[in-house]
């Protein structure tokens, strides 16, 4: 099959969080989209001859691989399972030495590309207990299947309570967040902690957390909103992102008795890990 054949969705305009960080909506062209379940992904890909976004790549040595190779990788749903049939949205970061990112940021409204038909993952809330309440950790795009899981299970009314609490450099690269913002004000059981590592580089000065996603766990800043101890009792914890705030994180949890879910253990702390 020619690389075009496998060409069978299109794209429709990139919305530019910054210039390194996109949302991007692709809809499938004659064929249904499946089902799947927030907190899952897809592999999108693009021929190798895709012209590429241009970088200054002094320092960056470029992979040229062969023009009519597809070249895939998987990336998480952002959109919801629920309210949504038409097209799949993602969260994704320009990543200068890749071989598929620079490609898919040189992407415009209407330009073909290839989505996978199956989607994967066990980073769900299947899992989950109905009655603990939901504490969404990550960096970067890592915040994908939390908007999900938000846009898809979020009610006015819940005695669950979700918590994001979304980790970056700059304010400017906290994607969704006027949405997350809206939501918190609206929706009593959820919390949005947006948190910023560099706050002495904002043009404005940031009111908001400042330092790692851990280090507003480990202030307490959500047991005081929540006006509740998290405990592994009434809390499952969800990680996603930068393996740094992963491994940290776990083990700020574990001092609290939480212990990781893997395919053999059963635990109250879910990892995804990209790297």
């Amino acid at each position: 099959m020619t690389a075009s054949k496998n060409l069978n969705a299109i794209v429709s305009a990139p919305v530019y969080v910054n210039s390194e960080t996109m949302i991007l909506r692709v809809r499938p062209d004659g064929w249904e989209l499946p089902d799947y379940t927030p907190g899952q992904f897809v592999v999108l890909g693009l021929p190798g001859r895709s012209p590429r976004v241009s970088i200054p790549m002094s320092d960056i040595e470029i992979q040229t691989p062969p023009p009519d190779k597809i070249i895939k990788r998987a990336y998480s749903i952002a959109s919801s399972s629920k309210k949504n049939h038409q097209y799949l949205e993602f969260y994704i970061t320009l990543i200068r030495s890749g071989t598929l990112t620079p490609r898919l940021f040189a992407l415009k409204e209407g330009d073909r590309i290839h989505m996978g038909k199956k989607t994967s993952g066990i980073f769900t809330l299947d899992d989950t207990p109905e009655h603990v309440n939901l504490a969404l950790m990550g960096t970067g795009t890592g915040l994908a299947p939390y908007m999900s899981m938000i846009r898809t299970f979020l009610k006015k009314q819940s005695s669950r309570k979700f918590t994001i609490i979304h980790g970056a450099r700059h304010s400017w690269d906290l994607g969704y967040r006027l949405e997350l913002s809206m939501l918190a004000r609206l929706v009593d059981s959820f919390d949005y902690f947006p948190v910023i590592s560099r706050p002495t580089e904002e043009t404005i000065p940031w009111a908001g957390e400042t330092g790692h996603v851990q280090d507003v766990w480990a202030r307490g800043v959500v047991a005081e909103r929540w006006n509740i101890k998290p405990t592994p009792q009434n809390t499952n914890v969800f990680l996603c992102g930068n393996p740094g705030m992963i491994d940290t994180t776990l083990e700020i949890l574990a001092a609290d008795g939480f212990k990781e879910k893997t395919r053999k253990t059963p635990g109250e702390v879910h990892v995804e890990r990209w790297w």
